[in-house]
């Protein structure tokens, strides 16, 4: 079967958000997030943002397809993070092998408030 490759700058940049200095990464592209997806299908983004990844969290498929199933849903590794800070979003990234990558900016709640997804 062909595959295709892609490869994505991450530039690291240390950013001021709300009184502190935190670390990310940047990512060398911009891309549109969905406000509250219900689940990857529901997934209609707007716009082009900046995503500064702050954390990446991996996972098992089966546990990435039951996140991407129902991304409304509470999850505490979510809780406080995220944000908007300039012409980009505070983004926990989110994989599994075999899956895209999902960009989540739960904007200070403990869900997918804002969503993207590459791949």
């Amino acid at each position: 079967m062909p595959s295709m490759s892609i490869t994505i700058e991450r530039t690291p940049l240390n950013l001021q958000w709300e009184g502190q200095q935190i670390q990310v990464e940047q990512l060398g592209i911009r891309l549109p997030f969905a406000r509250k997806p219900e689940n990857l299908k529901d997934m209609s983004a707007s716009g082009d943002y900046l995503v500064y990844v702050t954390e990446t969290r991996t996972m098992t498929p089966e546990e990435f397809d039951g996140f991407a199933a129902n991304l409304l849903v509470s999850r505490d590794w979510l809780a406080g993070k995220g944000g908007y800070v300039g012409q980009g979003r505070l983004c926990v990234e989110v994989h599994a092998p075999g899956r895209p990558y999902l960009y989540v900016d739960p904007s200070g709640g403990d869900y997918a408030r804002y969503a993207a997804r590459l791949g």
